[in-house]
């Protein structure tokens, strides 16, 4: 009987996966508006630790290593899951953005998001005694707001609903931006480690980076989006479309703006930016699918599932000393993510306060400081990086080799790169729970909510009426926009 049953159970390491992975969905999903509103926790978190537990490190349940597993798989999930979420960063947020919110975003896009690349290179030259260069590569991985964990904290909850809704859409904005626009980083760094003169170096990243992969990346983008818009309307029109196609009809163009992105070479992320916001300029689509919740869908399915495998993946036995880093400790990238969390955005946000229309206080200033989590969007820069120094191609080989002029580089990327992560990862995902409590015991006895940290007036410190709560008041009414 037990022979028998033996070969009949097929416990493989993808078919456990299958159901660790579930099980946790379906869990969340059950307590879903516990965690969120109660707890004040989001799915990132969560699903990270459920993939440390189960996976190798722990009980070696979840194991990607034992059948599929390699450094392209890594790239092109996190390609997609980012793709697909810059992507509804632009269809979620209101009309014409853009046009009336320019400078704050544009604020958050280059002064502060150059001055983050800058002191987190100095860090992690100063802490890890790395080469410029490859502290430049790493601070680009490191540089840009994850739109993954950005949604994850500002979709709607009890506590979202107590922020100013213009800040929450600038910080969704800059997510959905710049991990597009951390490229230029990222090559500059890329260029200086392979030792170019000055004048090869800035004519391969004006053309290559700056207008081929980033400036046509985001055209590309917005034509598509556009031409898709028009072409949906005319289908919805005249009734040849059906509502459930209609519904997943974005996601088939995130798809494809990922796909195009990626084909011809172009900043994939701000391809699929540019088409959600072409997308989605007028409104008219998120006003058809207000109810239908697919954002959130997204999150929880394949933004939790790629938490789970990063959670999987992480190399543990990378954030020791060895042969070809013996510089890396555990104590060192502690200190280096303390510095990172503490000095990457705070301070340059808070100085320039006075420039930024949206940010009314220096409360909220130190909030868009602090609301800046590093997360999937790293874990593909950082793919991509290793892919350049491996090749000189965007496709790294499948495992870094055993010998190559830039070991050194390639070895110290990835770790530095996933403890970063993994700290910001835990740190911005409990933050919520921290400032709901904090703000709890804060009040006099009289004044708390009667259930621990349920307050629901918005955050202190913040201008939350008339169009100082709003992100515009026109486009926040319930319109037709057809």
């Amino acid at each position: 009987m037990g022979s028998w049953l033996s070969k009949q159970l097929e416990p493989t390491s993808a078919h456990l996966t299958y159901v660790v992975l579930s099980l946790f969905l379906l869990c969340y999903a059950y307590f879903s508006d516990f965690i969120r509103n109660r707890l004040h926790l989001s799915e990132p978190p969560l699903a990270l630790l459920v993939g440390i537990i189960f996976g190798p490190m722990a009980l070696d349940v979840v194991d990607p290593e034992a059948w599929f597993w390699q450094d392209t798989v890594t790239q092109e999930f996190a390609r997609v899951v980012v793709c697909l979420q810059v992507f509804s960063v632009g269809l979620e947020l209101p009309k014409a953005y853009f046009s009336r919110h320019w400078r704050s975003v544009g604020m958050l896009l280059v002064p502060v998001m150059t001055f983050s690349w800058l002191i987190t290179a100095g860090f992690v030259h100063a802490v890890l005694r790395t080469d410029w260069s490859t502290a430049l590569i790493i601070s680009a991985c490191l540089a840009p707001t994850d739109p993954v964990l950005a949604a994850a904290v500002l979709q709607e909850s009890r506590f979202s609903a107590r922020v100013p809704r213009r800040i929450k859409h600038m910080l969704s904005a800059e997510s959905g931006c710049n991990d597009g626009t951390s490229f230029p980083f990222l090559y500059a760094g890329l260029l200086m480690h392979q030792g170019l003169s000055t004048g090869s170096l800035i004519k391969d990243w004006s053309i290559e980076t700056i207008l081929w992969q980033c400036i046509l990346g985001l055209l590309v983008g917005l034509v598509l989006g556009h031409c898709a818009n028009r072409a949906l309307r005319i289908a919805e029109r005249r009734d040849w479309i059906d509502p459930a196609s209609f519904l997943v009809f974005y996601i088939l163009l995130a798809l494809l703006a990922c796909g195009i992105g990626s084909t011809l070479g172009l900043d994939d992320f701000l391809v699929a930016f540019g088409a959600g916001t072409g997308f989605a300029w007028d409104g008219w689509f998120a006003m058809k699918t207000r109810e239908a919740h697919l954002p959130n869908i997204l999150d929880l399915l394949l933004n939790s599932s790629m938490f789970v495998y990063f959670g999987a993946i992480i190399p543990w036995t990378d954030f020791v000393p060895r042969d070809i880093t013996p510089l890396i400790t555990p104590g060192k990238l502690v200190g280096l993510l303390v510095l990172i969390l503490l000095f990457r955005r705070i301070p340059i946000v808070l100085l320039l306060k006075p420039l930024i229309p949206d940010i009314r206080t220096y409360r909220e200033a130190l909030f868009c400081g602090h609301f800046g989590p590093m997360g999937i969007g790293g874990l593909f820069l950082a793919m991509e990086s290793r892919a350049r120094l491996e090749t000189g191609e965007s496709i790294p080989l499948p495992h870094p080799p055993s010998h190559h002029p830039y070991k050194v580089a390639i070895e110290t990327i990835w770790p530095v790169v996933c403890f970063i992560i993994l700290g910001s990862t835990f740190v911005h995902g409990c933050s919520v729970a921290a400032i709901s409590l904090g703000g709890h015991y804060m009040r006099d006895k009289g004044e708390r909510a009667p259930l621990l940290a349920a307050e629901e007036e918005g955050l202190d410190g913040m201008v939350h009426e008339g169009g100082g709560g709003e992100s515009e008041p026109s486009v926040s009414e319930d319109e037709d926009v057809s």
